[in-house]
């Protein structure tokens, strides 16, 4: 085993360093709150509308007849209170 030459290891703790130093601004850009919101709305967005930009049907309908209801259902039980 041969010992590395000051210069070798000047270097090779200069190329460590600029690996952290990309890591660590990757892993800063991902934990961006605003980055974070942006990918949570992607995905939403994705289960919605396919690539192709149509309405994926059998993800709306079935949030929306939950929607309504839920909505009637307080209608319901207002209308009954009163």
């Amino acid at each position: 085993m041969s010992q590395a030459s000051p210069d070798q290891l000047v270097d090779e703790i200069e190329d460590i360093r600029v690996r952290l130093a990309g890591t660590i601004d990757e892993l800063i850009d991902r934990s961006n709150p605003k980055n974070i919101v942006k990918r949570q709305l992607a995905q939403v967005k994705a289960h919605f509308v396919a690539p192709d930009g149509s309405v994926r049907v059998e993800n709306v309908v079935p949030v929306v007849a939950i929607t309504a209801a839920v909505v009637g259902g307080i209608i319901v039980v207002r209308r009954l209170l009163d």
